[in-house]
């Protein structure tokens, strides 16, 4: 880790300048406008501010239970190789998950997997992973969810900035979440992002946020409800509750971090590309290393440097080489899901998914900050040496 946010003390000087001259640090005009910055930069109609990724993907699923298109007791497919923000929120509102494999040379869940699954489980939803900045056939994904009738919703948490052909990453189901923790993309320290351009979703999202009332709606939106409700008054409406929600609401500081850190955005990205597709070809030259497919992908957006090995021994042997290089690592996410003690607990169906085995056994990453400096890429290089 080298630093919590991009031009560092630049950004902790006006940081220090807002709070000293702000006459409110609960969520208010600062996050109104990194909400409207960050539905621009995404090409989304809407973008719904909360105090963390994870509480965006529990309430991304808790507003589509509200409105009506998930049910207790509907099957969620999920992307095997995740975090456990994305898996937790199906469990923990009453659907059943149910683990999609991964294909090891994208990181992602392809749509031929999709197919497998479908051939004996019925598909409600599919809550896609799109991995440290990778994705997979999105686009023919999209196509199947389309076909038969399922919600898609994607978890771009990491993978902000990645662009397709077809579309950035994050556009492509009816929502997708974003995570501005630190060492992400951007960092508001602690914080995440909802984008939708279904209106009806994002109306409900700012009530799932806040406690299920109304008070971010916009006025012809609280009139609406306020009248189906028979509120009569404003006085009344102030603690009236229409639908289940949590108080997920974000600080002033969170939004004035995001507005500021997205000046940086674009040079950040570019910079981690760069990084990437230089450790790439270290990669590339040496065969106990899975080269990592993305000819797809029009603009890499990795915050990470991700790498497979051929075996679990040859893992073994190239962490000792990180570790003792003074590089911090972290295992390939969560690696399977279906292997955590939590899924063991709560999961009914289990299944085979040897992609995803693969990379609980043989992956690994590390950071990639645009901060790294010559010397940096040098060591991770050296580290990839055979």
């Amino acid at each position: 880790m080298k630093h919590a946010f991009l031009h560092e003390q630049e950004t902790k000087k006006a940081l220090a300048d807002f709070i000293m001259n702000a006459d409110i640090l609960s969520m208010n005009k600062e996050c109104f406008a990194f909400e409207t910055k960050f539905a621009e930069y995404q090409n989304s109609n809407d973008a719904i501010l909360f105090n963390s990724g994870g509480s965006a993907n529990l309430a991304l699923l808790q507003a589509l239970k509200n409105l009506g298109k998930l049910k207790d007791g509907d099957k969620i497919g999920f992307s095997a190789l995740t975090w456990s923000t994305n898996t937790m929120p199906i469990i923990q509102l009453g659907f059943e998950p149910i683990a999609i494999d991964c294909e090891p040379s994208t990181l992602n869940t392809m749509s031929y997997h999709l197919l497998e699954r479908l051939e004996n489980c019925d598909l409600k939803a599919l809550f896609l992973t799109n991995i440290l900045g990778f994705t997979g056939d999105i686009q023919k994904i999209q196509e199947i969810c389309k076909e038969r009738d399922i919600i898609l919703i994607e978890d771009n948490c990491e993978s902000l900035g990645t662009k397709l052909p077809s579309g950035k990453a994050g556009n492509f189901g009816i929502g997708s979440t974003f995570s501005f923790f630190v060492a992400h993309h951007m960092s508001t320290i602690e914080g995440g992002m909802i984008c939708t351009s279904n209106e009806e979703l994002a109306e409900m999202l700012r009530i799932v946020r806040a406690n299920g009332w109304d008070r971010n709606l916009s006025p012809e939106q609280q009139q609406k409800w306020r009248q189906n409700h028979n509120i009569a008054s404003e006085f009344q409406a102030k603690y009236t509750f229409y639908d289940l929600g949590f108080n997920m609401r974000p600080t002033e500081i969170t939004g004035f971090l995001g507005q500021y850190q997205m000046q940086f955005l674009e040079e950040n990205i570019n910079v981690r590309e760069q990084n990437y597709l230089r450790i790439e070809k270290a990669v590339k030259s040496n065969p106990d290393f899975v080269t990592l497919e993305h000819s797809h992908i029009d603009k890499l957006s990795t915050f990470a440097f991700p790498f497979v090995l051929q075996t679990p021994e040859l893992r073994a042997y190239y962490l000792d080489k990180f570790i003792n290089a003074g590089i911090e690592i972290r295992p390939m996410i969560a690696g399977n899901m279906e292997k955590q003690p939590f899924y063991h607990k709560y999961a009914k169906q289990f299944f085979e998914m040897p992609g995803a085995d693969k990379m609980h056994s043989s992956g690994f990453y590390c950071g990639n900050y645009p901060e790294l400096t010559e010397d940096d890429l040098q060591i991770i290089e050296n580290c990839i040496k055979k």
